[in-house]
């Protein structure tokens, strides 16, 4: 006789397709968002119980950063498949200084929150700001551009998705820091690494890590965009969208291989493959199953991301921690991402709204998965609580304003057009 256990699981997974597939339809002019309702669910299934699998990523750290490292790399590459703006200086100048300055000025000011306002060491008050500084590329679909051939969008629309887009990637320099610094005081009893660590981490985190990942995913999306729409037997010819999880697995594994950064590496090949062709209709086929797949992996890691929350790890927050939480998203991000676009072209209310949602996510745990996993440092259950407080907090702000909001600013544009 079948386990009762594994049917009940076999009813979930078909339950949050089903969700995945029917929500978004649903939900298009209401004020909630698919995120909103899998946490929700989430903690109404692990609160009723009988479940055996305790969702807890201090528990599990090795399944929580494959699990989200999986859903990222997948919405990564459906994020730079429908960008249909080419990359350049000018044209991506909103881009250039939410990474340049925003991203900074946030991991700065985290930092010293934490270290301030929390009390966290100085490694983990880094981590803490590298893991919150990213907009989430999982989270952020609500606010992003159309799917491929919808235009080059506003810029609203196209800053959010290309910040989203690179600064996984770019946070990942800060990680490795902040485990650097936790070697240093746990190996001397000094908070700073010596100048062989910094210059390795300049070197080798920074500079070859990020060089690697962007020659790799170039050359990657070059290869594939050949095989796609190039050879003989052209991938295209056969109209199925698979072809995209496997050029995700490999433009991420190759850049890995060379100790690159495997999530700048899956966008760059991303936005490679979509400069192939530009206008063939096989693109809106790959991003279509990029989609399909992040929405489902994405309900699973909200699903347990509410079940982890019914565990209680909130109620050991004090006022401050929530203090400091909610002043992250509310003053921190919208601050600096203001101050990032002074200058720009974008007018005032887009300003607001890009520095607005800055949403967080998905990425803030699998840092702190894999900080935990290589260095320790993501092991005091505070810091996942804070953050986990500033996704749920995002998830919930986000999530009920992005559909009004952005409705709001389309009819206005729509009104007063540039010029």
């Amino acid at each position: 006789m079948t386990p009762p256990g594994y049917i009940l699981y076999l009813l979930a997974v078909g339950v949050l397709i089903l969700l995945a597939v029917w929500l978004p339809l649903a939900l298009r002019r209401l004020p909630l968002s698919l995120p909103i309702i899998c946490v929700g669910l989430g903690a109404a299934i692990y609160r009723v119980g009988g479940v055996d699998l305790r969702p807890d990523p201090l528990a599990h750290p090795i399944i929580a950063e494959r699990l989200t490292e999986l859903v990222l790399i997948v919405a990564l590459m459906g994020a730079g498949l429908k960008l249909d703006r080419p990359i350049g200086w000018r044209r991506w100048a909103v881009t250039w200084r939410l990474l340049g300055v925003a991203m900074p000025l946030t991991i700065a000011a985290v930092a010293c929150a934490g270290y301030y306002g929390l009390g966290f060491p100085v490694a983990v008050a880094l981590l803490l700001a590298a893991a919150l500084a990213p907009t989430d590329p999982v989270l952020a679909s609500d606010v992003q551009v159309g799917p491929p051939g919808s235009g080059y969008g506003d810029e609203t629309r196209f800053a959010l998705t290309s910040e989203a887009g690179l600064n996984d990637g770019l946070a990942f320099p800060f990680v490795h820091l902040a485990i650097a610094f936790a070697a240093a005081s746990a190996a001397s009893m000094q908070h700073l690494p010596d100048a062989a660590h910094m210059g390795r981490w300049l070197l080798v985190d920074v500079l070859w890590r990020i060089s690697a990942g962007v020659a790799v995913g170039w050359l990657a999306g070059r290869g594939l965009g050949w095989l796609t729409f190039g050879s003989e037997a052209r991938l295209s010819g056969t109209r199925d969208g698979l072809m995209v999880i496997g050029a995700t697995f490999i433009a991420y594994a190759l850049a890995e291989i060379a100790h690159g950064y495997g999530f700048l590496a899956v966008f760059v090949s991303a936005l490679t493959l979509r400069h192939r062709e530009r206008n063939h209709r096989y693109h809106a086929a790959l991003h279509e199953m990029a989609e399909q797949v992040e929405r489902l992996l994405m309900g699973a890691v909200l699903i347990l991301f509410g079940g982890w929350l019914s565990l209680g790890p909130l109620s050991r927050l004090s006022w401050r921690d929530v203090i400091v939480a909610l002043g992250i998203l509310l003053v921190i991000r919208p601050l600096a991402g203001w101050v990032s676009l002074i200058g720009t072209v974008p007018r005032t209310r887009e300003r607001a709204l890009i520095s607005f949602f800055g949403i967080r996510g998905v990425g803030s745990f699998y840092y702190l998965a894999y900080a935990h996993n290589h260095g320790a440092l993501g092991a005091d259950g505070r810091i996942w609580a804070v953050a986990g407080l500033v996704v749920l907090a995002s998830i919930l702000m986000h999530g009920i304003t992005s559909t009004p909001l952005m409705h709001r600013m389309d009819v206005r544009l729509k009104d007063k057009p540039e010029g």
